[in-house]
């Protein structure tokens, strides 16, 4: 019998990205059955993968965490009661399908019998009929019954991936996240890159609540908010305090706009500051656990300490909303920079309020995309990449980095790895004295032929947007697929 997985099972049980095994659906290479994939055609298509340990995936991984800004953690295995009711779920399928097998065996074996039967009793073509299709299922059950082929690799790991972590479906976006670990349903949807609608994310606002579909849930998180009797017949939960026991379709809200994300204020602290060049600071802020900032990736925030205050783009990833990243220029004329390469220290509090912006991903566009970073316009251009790598978009990710002064590509190595690690993304820094604005617009027209098939992000300083945007405007570039920032 054909094993049939789905696209986001596949993908993480032969360590590639979804984006990848998509491509090769298009191409051909990979036939999908209902958006489903055949495990014997996947080891025809990755005969060396090795199931137990993908060192190269592993990689992407570490990578991906670490530009994320997330703590390094070990993966912590589901607890004993989610690791005891997942094993029962499986064994009672499996004594579903011996009961099956047993019913068609008795079935075919009666099949036999009557064959027999006809062919002992019967006369003329009955008699030869019957005959024939006795020896017809003799030898199926003979060719069944006396294989001994190895089981399917995949499927066995697929069964082993069931036990330990749980596949979840969004409706009606029809996204999908993995649940590991000891990880709450909102929790994994975030690191996904996914926007489920949140609050608190600790079980008091309510706002995470979602309906279950089909599927078992747990609650592994005390939470204050109280259902009401008629929403919990129909199905709700918090996402917030409750983990997948088993595979999981869900109907929860997503923010897709800017727009559907209000205005939060949070006082958070500084967690680190980082050198990233004599003029330039990394700044860190982690916020309260039970008081987190949603945010969509490439929005800004206005961050305040005393009197002094700034509205700087995150630079960070929505999957990680308790460590945000802030790129801070070195400016006398501004109060809030002087605090920061002044005063300012770790532990110290600032008040944050937003987010604001629309230069946001997106992510159900079916083209590719082209960033266009000057200066610490690259700042929310890598927090649109890391939500990009995130959500394992298969499109092709071009990043230029123009800077305008001397170790202007402060980071460098941090393009470079995601380069190393992602078949579908191209890193170009390029300095001032060899190209501006306007030619390099007129270098990514020469380099892609057809620029109406891409998305195109810029961001820095407004005359870089400016002069950009009149290039692009030049070339017959639709301003509906431009989206722009000015820092």
């Amino acid at each position: 019998m054909r094993q049939l997985l789905s696209l986001s099972r596949a993908a993480r049980l032969v360590g590639v990205a979804r984006g990848a095994l998509q491509q090769k659906i298009h191409s051909g290479e990979l036939p999908s059955f209902d958006g489903m994939l055949s495990a014997d055609d996947l080891l025809r298509l990755y005969p060396a993968v090795e199931l137990e340990s993908d060192i190269g995936f592993e990689r992407v991984e570490k990578i991906r965490e670490e530009a994320f800004g997330m703590r390094l953690r070990e993966r912590m295995l589901p607890s004993q009661a989610i690791l005891s009711q997942r094993l029962f779920e499986q064994s009672r399928e499996l004594a579903d399908l011996r009961a099956h097998l047993q019913r068609y065996h008795a079935m075919v074996v009666e099949l036999r019998e009557r064959l027999r039967d006809e062919e002992a009793q019967g006369a003329g073509a009955v008699r030869e009929s019957a005959g024939k299709l006795g020896e017809l299922l003799d030898r199926a059950l003979e060719a069944v019954l006396g294989q001994s082929e190895a089981p399917n690799a995949l499927a066995l790991m697929d069964d082993m991936l069931r036990v330990m972590s749980a596949h979840v479906v969004v409706h009606p976006s029809r996204h999908e996240f993995f649940v590991d670990g000891a990880d709450t349903i909102l929790d994994a949807a975030l690191r996904s890159g996914l926007a489920l609608n949140y609050g608190c994310s600790n079980g008091n606002c309510g706002l995470c609540k979602a309906r279950v579909v089909s599927g078992q849930v747990q609650k592994v998180r005390q939470q204050d908010y109280v259902l009401s009797e008629a929403e919990k017949r129909q199905g709700y939960t918090l996402l917030c305090s409750h983990t997948a026991v088993g595979d999981l379709v869900i109907e929860a809200l997503e923010s897709v706009e800017a727009g559907d994300i209000p205005p939060q204020q949070i006082v958070a602290q500084v967690k680190a500051m980082q050198a990233l060049g004599d003029d330039l600071m990394l700044l860190r802020l982690q916020t309260p656990r039970a008081n987190r900032l949603r945010f969509l990736a490439g929005q800004n925030l206005t961050l305040t300490v005393g009197e002094a205050s700034a509205q700087l783009p995150i630079a960070s990833c929505p999957c990680d909303d308790r460590n945000l990243d802030f790129h801070v220029v070195r400016n006398a004329e501004d109060s809030f920079a002087q605090r920061v390469f002044g005063s300012l220290k770790a532990g110290h509090a600032i008040i944050l309020f937003g987010p604001w912006g629309d230069f946001v991903l997106r992510a159900d566009s079916p083209r590719s995309i082209l960033f266009l970073a000057c200066d610490t316009g690259f700042a929310p251009i890598k927090s649109l990449i890391e939500h990009a790598m995130a959500l394992e978009l298969s499109e092709r990710l071009h990043l230029y980095w123009l800077a305008t002064r001397p170790a202007g590509h402060y980071l460098a190595n941090l393009c470079r790895s995601w380069a190393d690690a992602l078949d579908n993304f191209r890193y170009a820094p390029i300095a001032a004295e060899h190209a501006d604005a306007t030619e390099l617009v007129r270098r990514i027209g020469a380099e892609h032929a057809d620029l109406n098939a891409f998305d195109i992000y810029l961001a820095g300083p407004e005359a870089f947007i400016r002069t950009a945007t009149m290039a692009l405007r030049e070339q017959g570039f639709p301003e509906t697929q431009l989206i722009a920032a000015i820092l």
